[in-house]
């Protein structure tokens, strides 16, 4: 082979090197979207997320972490803060450890379902509330991610009809003050406990019982451990869909938009599958053997109520917003 033949051979191989280079960085062009949730896979807010990362997928990279995998319940916050997290869904009680006002929408008994839920965060009084997190926190609020009504679930075959009731029962609740609080509230001796191991609390007696939405219930299989489902309805169960300021900022107006018109389609679906999916499952646990029953719900609304007023926690709420909240 003489010298330019050689030399050619040369050429064409380096540009094809340069050329399969160059398909990696391509690839990387689009900005990574690492979302985190305690939720599992199972979960209908999984598929929330698939829709929503569809909707996207021409400008952001998704990747999506379940079950509390990346980063456990409680520290997904700190994570968006730090920059090691694009997108999560967070608790209101995480956020209101650091903003104390947001505390007011953590409180037992204030929304009074799904719809009067959605219309506040569409309101002024809502936006109010997410500006305080992007001020203070850095992350925006895409909207509130509704996973059912908050019933409380027990293992033994005491009934509960009122919160004197409640006195001495080991009820899990989630780490946090605004968490505590609230089982405190109800008359519950409340005790932290992870999320992933509330089944095994359950079996061994660690726990008396938990308070979750009757689909979370379905999804971690707790009906196998429980011999009860007491509809208290005591909070309307909500997380909120978050992204990164730094990342919303980097978007730009019509990407914005378009990623907050893909977050609202992706929010609503889910909240009408948990919506119908709460409908059926009173039917089916009690088809299993459970007992479900409704206890003195006038009993439990004035006692917690009447909590969270005498509290420090409403010394922090803005001035009126629980009239502004309960006129819509």
């Amino acid at each position: 082979m003489n010298v330019n033949a050689t030399r050619r051979q040369f050429l064409i191989g380096t540009a094809a090197a340069g050329t399969l280079a160059a398909f990696p960085a391509f690839a990387q062009d689009k900005p990574k979207l690492r979302f985190s949730a305690v939720f599992s896979e199972q979960d209908i807010r999984a598929e929330m997320m698939k829709q929503f990362a569809a909707a996207v997928a021409d400008d952001f990279t998704f990747e999506g972490y379940y079950g509390g995998n990346l980063f456990k319940q409680g520290t997904e916050l700190v994570a968006l803060q730090r920059g090691n997290l694009e997108m999560g869904n967070i608790a209101p009680q995480d956020i209101s450890n650091q903003i104390p006002a947001w505390s007011i929408l953590t409180s037992g008994y204030l929304f009074r379902d799904a719809a009067h839920l959605t219309a506040f965060f569409a309101s002024d009084a809502g936006a109010e509330m997410k500006a305080m997190t992007e001020d203070q926190l850095g992350v925006k609020v895409l909207g509130p991610t509704y996973f059912g009504v908050r019933q409380v679930g027990l293992k033994g075959d005491k009934e509960i009809r009122t919160p004197a009731d409640m006195a001495g029962i080991k009820l899990r609740m989630p780490g946090g003050d605004a968490w505590q609080f609230l089982g405190e509230a109800l008359g519950a001796n409340p005790t932290p406990m992870a999320y992933a191991e509330v089944y095994t609390g359950l079996q061994t007696g660690a726990i008396d019982g938990q308070d979750n939405p009757l689909p979370n219930v379905e999804n971690m299989k707790f009906y196998e451990v429980m011999n009860q489902i007491v509809l208290t309805s005591h909070l309307v169960g909500f997380d909120l869909l978050t992204v990164s300021k730094t990342v919303w900022d980097e978007m730009g107006e019509e990407k914005q938009a378009a990623f907050q018109a893909a977050a609202d389609a992706a929010i609503a679906y889910s909240t009408d599958e948990h919506l119908a999916r709460e409908a059926a499952l009173v039917e089916q646990f009690k088809g299993a053997g459970l007992k479900i029953y409704e206890p003195d719900l006038d009993a439990f609304r004035s006692h917690v109520q009447e909590k969270y007023l005498a509290s420090d926690l409403a010394q922090s709420w803005p001035e009126g917003m629980v009239d502004k909240i309960n006129a819509l």
